[in-house]
């Protein structure tokens, strides 16, 4: 699949229309998320760049907590950009550009939410991103489940609305990390499954069954539910 063909919804108000919130109302959950790694394991950035920050909307929750850290992001898309207005008071740089294509600074941290799931190369980008921060923290959604292989149709679902073309599990994800010269240094579920923002009746409902079978067993009930997402901080090896 070519990078022109996965770019094409972000660069003709497709994804716009699937996603007119583009999914802002997530950001502060995500972030609250992002900031406990940071808090875990002693990082105080002074730099931080989100590169497919969409709506900007992450950013500026972000700017909450650090009033003095230098906040950058980049997106494709040029109908995020709409979104930035709201952000005007938060002393937020943005970009309509591709990272790697625009010659970036160097940060100390790069944040990658929901972003590798919808990339041609995962493998390329990944690698063309590693030399320019000293941390990098990726969220990833783990599609893929033994439930959502037998159903099919949550697959299907993401791929068509928000462009999922890459489906991860735990274990693929932290593998795509090793395959591309990064240490992991630490990761976690989020506890999406129980407490992420637009959870319908029947995901609710459905997550009272889930956390029982997490309880029993988290990796794999996660990997038979599905359900949950990852974050995870990591280094160059």
């Amino acid at each position: 699949m070519s990078d022109d063909l996965v770019s094409k919804r972000y660069l003709d108000h497709s994804y716009l229309e699937q996603n007119p919130t583009w999914d802002s109302e997530d950001a502060p959950w995500k972030m609250a998320r992002v900031k406990k790694v940071f808090e875990v394991n002693n990082i105080h950035p002074k730099s931080i760049c989100e590169v497919g920050c969409g709506s900007g909307a992450g950013l500026a929750a972000l700017r909450v907590t650090y009033p003095d850290v230098q906040l950058v992001g980049y997106d494709i898309a040029p109908d995020a950009k709409s979104f930035w207005k709201e952000h005007a008071d938060k002393n937020i740089i943005f970009h309509i550009a591709d990272f790697i294509k625009s010659e970036p600074d160097h940060y100390d941290i790069i944040l990658m939410l929901d972003v590798l799931e919808h990339v041609a190369d995962p493998h390329g980008f990944l690698s063309g991103v590693r030399t320019y921060s000293d941390y990098i923290v990726i969220h990833f959604p783990l599609d893929l489940s033994a439930l959502s292989i037998l159903r099919e149709n949550p697959l299907l679902h993401v791929r068509r609305k928000v462009g999922h073309i890459h489906y991860f599990t735990k274990g693929l994800a932290l593998e795509l990390l090793d395959e591309c010269g990064f240490e992991v240094i630490d990761y976690h579920y989020t506890g999406a499954a129980i407490s992420s923002p637009q959870r319908d009746f029947k995901s609710r409902l459905f997550g009272q069954f889930r956390q029982l079978i997490y309880f029993l067993n988290k990796d794999f009930g996660v990997r038979l539910l599905g359900g949950e997402t990852l974050m995870v901080l990591a280094k160059n090896k």
